[in-house]
């Protein structure tokens, strides 16, 4: 592993197994085999959880990070991943731009932190898939307009863990003051809606 990588993913990695957690508790909660993971960075801890994970984002670390394969290897051999029935791809490109991904063919996108993926890559979901998008930035909005989501759950954190809750789902996304929240407004502030329930993330399944 080039001393780079690791570098890079202790970096990442804070706090440690932080990331692992979410995404454990995601699984347990959703049927998915194939994740797309637009922005990654470095996150690799997906493929800590689930056998095939396609990361993409434009950053030059990153690049320099999953091009060094044994270093990500060496990373998932360490947390017990079975590296032989494991595929990790890597696309250093803009996700807003045309991505060589088949269309409706991954269970999970990911969005946390890095903008409205899910307007433009949920082309890559298939229908009965899910989105897991965390507030910020103001993709967990923009879900919530778009007719192709329903929400299905709310991810609590709380004391270094998470789990998944899917009841009582009518309190959340109502906005704390009145407000038309709309497209235009999410792409004008480019951030989230002060909520009345504020979970960590959100789950939405893609019904059309």
């Amino acid at each position: 592993m080039l001393e780079r990588t690791r570098r890079l993913w202790d970096k990442q990695d804070q706090p440690v197994g932080d990331r692992r957690r979410l995404f454990a508790a995601v699984a347990d909660a959703v049927d998915a085999d194939s994740v797309l993971y637009p922005g990654s960075y470095v996150d690799i801890s997906a493929s800590f959880v689930w056998p095939t994970v396609t990361y993409v984002d434009v950053d030059r670390r990153a690049n320099q990070f999953f091009t060094d394969t044994e270093g990500v290897r060496e990373l998932l051999v360490e947390r017990g991943v079975d590296v032989d029935r494991s595929t990790v791809e890597w696309i250093h490109h803009d996700y807003t731009d045309d991505l060589d991904i088949a269309e409706a063919s991954v269970d999970l996108l990911v969005s946390l932190y890095a903008g409205f993926i899910s307007e433009h890559c949920t082309e890559y979901l298939r229908l009965g898939g899910f989105l897991l998008v965390n507030p910020s930035h103001g993709d967990a909005a923009m879900a919530s307009l778009d007719p192709r989501y329903r929400l299905h759950g709310v991810i609590v954190a709380r004391d270094a863990d998470y789990w998944v809750e899917t009841g009582g789902l009518d309190s959340h996304l109502v906005p704390r003051r009145a407000a038309d929240v709309t497209v235009e407004l999410l792409h004008e502030t480019g951030r989230g809606v002060d909520y009345t329930e504020s979970p960590f993330a959100y789950l939405f399944e893609r019904v059309s």
